[in-house]
C-alpha cells in the first residue's frame, strides 16, 4: 500500500459527502482499491470517525481507510482541487457538462497529466448531492441506467466510476484535444470558492441577488458560469482585482482610471471609445 500512495500522484481523489453508514464506506474503500485508487476524503461521517463497521465492511482495504482525510465541510475537502465531478443520476437545472463514467474518466487523466488535481464526489446514500454541493462542480457524472431506477449504492457507484478511470488508466487514454498557449496553473476550488465569496459579497451589497427566493438560484448560476471558463490561478487573481477595482470606483474609494483633470490618460480629439 505504501508503494501504490507513493505512485498515486496520478490518482483523481474520492469523496463521499457525509456518509450515512459506516458499512457503505468500507465498501466504497473495499472498490476504490478494486480499482487502484487509494486517495479518499469524507466529509462528517455521521457514525463518527474512526468506524468500526467501515473497517469490517473494507474486507483488508483498511489502508485506504487509515490514510483517508476526514473533513468538517465540503469546502475543506475541494479546497485544493482544481477540477471537481459530481456524480448524480436527478437532471439539475444548471448548465454543466454530463459525461459517462467512461467520457469522465479520459477527461480526468488528461487533467491530471497537465498538472491537475482532480476530485470525484458522491452524496450521502438516501438524498445525493445537494444543487449547492453540485454547483461547486465542473462536470456532471451520470451512468447511463434503467431512467426506470436509476438508483445505485454508494460503493456501486463508487466502482463504477473507479473502474471506468482504470481502464481508462490502462490504456494511457490521450486526450482529443488540448488548451493551446501558455496558460498558467489551473485554479484551485479554494481559490475560485475566495473569488466567489468576492464576487458575491460585492453583488449582495448592490442589492443584485433579488427578488430573495430566486438568489439561490442565482448564486449557482453565476457560479457555474465561472466554472465553465476553466479557470486559472492567474485568472482568478485577474477577477478579484476586477471587482475590486470596481467596488472600489463605486465606494468612492478610486477610480478606473487618471483622472481629467490631472491631464494623464484623458481623451483627446473627441475620441471616445477603444481601438479609435
Amino acid at each position: 500500500m505504501a508503494a501504490l500512495r507513493a505512485g498515486a500522484a496520478d490518482q483523481p481523489v474520492v469523496i463521499l459527502d457525509h456518509p450515512q453508514l459506516g458499512e457503505n464506506i468500507g465498501f466504497a474503500a473495499r472498490a476504490m482499491l478494486n480499482c487502484g485508487l487509494v486517495h479518499l476524503r469524507i466529509v462528517k461521517p455521521r457514525g463518527g470517525w474512526p468506524n468500526d463497521r467501515a473497517t469490517a465492511a473494507a474486507a483488508g482495504a483498511t489502508s485506504v481507510l487509515e490514510a483517508a482525510r476526514i473533513a468538517n465541510g465540503l469546502g475543506a475537502a475541494t479546497a485544493d482541487l482544481t477540477r471537481l465531478y459530481a456524480t448524480t443520476a436527478r437532471p439539475r437545472d444548471m448548465r454543466k457538462p454530463v459525461l459517462t463514467p467512461r467520457a469522465a474518466a479520459t477527461e480526468i487523466i488528461a487533467a491530471v497529466a497537465g498538472g491537475g488535481r482532480v476530485g470525484i464526489l458522491f452524496g450521502r446514500e438516501r438524498t445525493g448531492l445537494g444543487n449547492d454541493d453540485v454547483s461547486r462542480a465542473d462536470a456532471i457524472i451520470e451512468v447511463p441506467l434503467n431512467p426506470e431506477f436509476p438508483s445505485l449504492n454508494l460503493a456501486q457507484a463508487v466502482l463504477l466510476v473507479a473502474y471506468e478511470w482504470r481502464l481508462a488508466a490502462m490504456g494511457k487514454a490521450n486526450p482529443a484535444s488540448r488548451m493551446g498557449g501558455r496558460g498558467g496553473t489551473p485554479a484551485t476550488q479554494g481559490e475560485i470558492a475566495g473569488l466567489f465569496a468576492h464576487l458575491e459579497g460585492e453583488l449582495d451589497a448592490v442589492g443584485f441577488f433579488w427578488p430573495e427566493e430566486k438568489a439561490p438560484r442565482m448564486r449557482r448560476n453565476l457560479r457555474t458560469m465561472f466554472l465553465r471558463a476553466g479557470l486559472t490561478d492567474q485568472d482568478v487573481r485577474t477577477l478579484r482585482g476586477v471587482v475590486k477595482a470596481l467596488a472600489g470606483g463605486r465606494k468612492g474609494r478610486g477610480s478606473l482610471g487618471k483622472s481629467k483633470s490631472s491631464g494623464k490618460g484623458s481623451r483627446t480629439k473627441g475620441r471616445s471609445g477603444p481601438g479609435n
